[in-house]
């Protein structure tokens, strides 16, 4: 089984080009920064993983995703090679993204992810309903990230 789950922030603008031909497809590429989970002298480190996605999931990556985005995709990681200009063999390997979920509200991305202890409810904050309400950006405070 090839399957891949992956978080993290996009390191840049996605770069989307058209196929050629009669039925030109969107190919988008990106990159998210993945942190890893366990740190070395309480260093924070990343991984870079390349992904691309095709049709309309990579339609949905120019029009809505950018810069510092926090994703969650699941895919499948493709390995290759091609030759370059300087007759170089280069090996690749990048996941194909079967689907991406935004992994942060729009307000918590805004914010910059803003630390979620200011805007923690009170009990004050329960509604006429008996449910207190629950702010945007939770997702930052819950341990199974």
């Amino acid at each position: 089984m090839n399957k891949v789950i992956l978080m993290g922030r996009l390191t840049r603008d996605p770069e989307v080009r058209y196929s050629q031909g009669e039925n030109n497809m969107a190919i988008a590429r990106y990159t998210l920064a993945v942190d890893r989970r366990f740190q070395r002298n309480n260093e924070q480190s990343a991984d870079f993983i390349s992904c691309v996605a095709f049709g309309r999931s990579a339609e949905f990556a120019e029009k809505y995703l950018k810069q510092g985005t926090k994703l969650c995709i699941t895919g499948r990681i493709q390995t290759g090679s091609y030759t370059n200009k300087d007759g170089v063999k280069v090996y690749t390997t990048e996941v194909v993204v079967e689907d991406q979920e935004f992994a942060e509200s729009k307000n918590a991305a805004q914010s910059g992810g803003a630390d979620f202890a200011a805007s923690r409810p009170t009990p004050s904050a329960a509604s006429g309903d008996g449910f207190m309400s629950i702010p945007d950006g939770i997702e930052d405070e819950l341990p199974f990230q």
